[in-house]
């Protein structure tokens, strides 16, 4: 039976909710819808290129506290509150992603855990070596 092991960012959203930052279980990680939120509980960027590019620079620091890599992503949900700005979200995808090539998905909501946040991203992946 694979062992389970949850990662914590040791935000206190993750005690209130009941959730971790990331889990491995056997070769396979989740890592949590992320924002661009600094450790000081700090919003970080004011467009959706400046977020995404954070958090998935927050998302590579999670996969690598499991033994994971952003090459072993396979699957990527970006939600957004404004589609008609998919440009920036998709440069960062790019730069992060561009050679892994992992499945996506973008989609528009109506909102996100506060007004500042444009963009939230969560990804899966598969250690595969």
């Amino acid at each position: 039976m694979a062992k389970r092991q949850n990662v914590s960012s040791g935000t206190v959203w993750e005690d209130i909710v009941g959730y971790s930052r990331t889990v491995r279980v056997g070769n396979q990680v989740f890592v949590s819808g992320t924002t661009a939120t600094d450790d000081e509980g700090n919003v970080v960027g004011d467009n959706e290129y400046e977020q995404s590019k954070f958090i998935f620079e927050k998302i590579e620091r999670s996969l690598h506290t499991v033994g994971a890599e952003m090459r072993h992503v396979v699957r990527v949900i970006m939600y957004v509150t404004d589609a008609s700005k998919w440009e920036g979200v998709a440069k960062a995808h790019k730069e992060f992603l561009g050679n892994v090539r992992p499945v996506s998905t973008l989609v528009e909501v109506s909102a996100l855990i506060g007004d500042p946040y444009l963009v939230e991203i969560s990804v899966d992946a598969i250690v595969h070596d």
